[in-house]
């Protein structure tokens, strides 16, 4: 089993930036693919991007905004949001995948004003 826990959402204005963290119970470079999903209210959970041994996925609303990363000491996983806009307010997720299971996080929430 994997455990997940995000980490670093908040209160932010629009243009601001924020970094969501994903800490996992495991070693991650064993764990593939890692990456943030977000839900915003009365939509269905979508991807923002995905990060893979060998690659990096974004979601077009977050490209050029946003950078995924990873630190595999600490087994934690970054989203860096910057250039933040109203329609980015969502409750962000974590996901991984160990072992052919998809686990995720309780999720954190970012919400960005006007």
């Amino acid at each position: 089993q994997v455990q997940l826990v995000e980490s670093g959402g908040g209160l932010v204005q629009a243009g601001g930036s924020l970094r969501l963290s994903c800490a996992a119970s495991r070693s991650i470079p064993i764990i593939n693919p890692m990456g943030w999903y977000r839900q915003a209210p009365g939509k269905q959970r979508e991807l923002v991007a995905i990060l893979t041994s060998g690659s990096t996925n974004y979601a077009d609303s977050v490209k050029g905004r946003f950078t995924i990363s990873r630190d595999n000491p600490k087994s934690t996983v970054y989203l860096q949001m910057d250039s933040l806009k109203p329609e980015d307010t969502a409750v962000y997720y974590c996901t991984a995948r160990y072992y052919g299971i998809n686990y995720w996080g309780k999720g954190t929430l970012v919400t960005v004003s006007s």
